[in-house]
Formats: C-alpha cells, sequence, structure tokens
C-alpha cells in the first residue's frame, strides 16, 4: 500500500517526533529517582535534538553555504608545536622522558621484596 506524503506533511511529522522526544525526555528526568532513568530520558533528548538538527539541515545548508564550508572541516589537522624546554628547566624533551623512566625504575627496584632498597633505612 503506497500512500504518498507531501515534503511539508513530513516536515510537520518530523518536528512532532522531535518535540515527543523532548517532552518524554524531560517527563522521564523530570520524575526518575535512579541515575539509570535519568540516562533514558537523556537519550530521548539526544535522539531529539538530532532529530531537530535533520530537520534544520536544508535551512542551514541554504543559509550558510555549507557544503563550501564542510569539506575543509574534515581537512582540519592540528600541529603540536615544540614548546620552549629552557621555561621547563629541562634541556629537550627526549632527556626528560628519559630521566622520567630511569627514575620510575630504581623506584621500582626499591619496592621489589628482598631488593637492597627495602633494607635501607
Amino acid at each position: 500500500m503506497d500512500v504518498s506524503i507531501s515534503g511539508r506533511d513530513l516536515r510537520c511529522l518530523q518536528l512532532a517526533c522531535a518535540a515527543l522526544g523532548l517532552l518524554a525526555g524531560s517527563i522521564i528526568i523530570g520524575v526518575s529517582v535512579s541515575s539509570t532513568a535519568a540516562a533514558v530520558g537523556g537519550i530521548f533528548i539526544g535522539a531529539a535534538g538530532l532529530g531537530l538538527l535533520i530537520l534544520v539541515y536544508p535551512f542551514l545548508n541554504s543559509r550558510f553555504n555549507l557544503d563550501r564550508f564542510l569539506p575543509s572541516l574534515g581537512n582540519l589537522r592540528i600541529h603540536p608545536q615544540r614548546g620552549n624546554s629552557a621555561e621547563e628547566g629541562a634541556p629537550s624533551g627526549e632527556g626528560k622522558s628519559e630521566n622520567s623512566l630511569s627514575t620510575v625504575t630504581r623506584t621500582l627496584e626499591k619496592l621489589k621484596p628482598g631488593s637492597r632498597g627495602t633494607e635501607e633505612g
């Protein structure tokens, strides 16, 4: 059975479902005593928010021309810069990690049963 539905009816149905999800999630969170029930309410609200985002996406796409911005966001890379190690008092980043490793190794050797580090004191 094929039922034709207009675009306007589809948008109204999407908006009604999102509003119902927001309402149900808010009621569940409002009356919940346990955190598990509140989490279920949060899932309802999250799904309703996603439904609203899907509903307004065509408007946002036409208003802000997202086809131009979205591909550039996929190519976004973060390139960390090396900080000035003189401020930290260490000669270099590698030396610092080696010193930390040797300190941890010495501490572990002292904590072993029967080692020389436990007899001192």
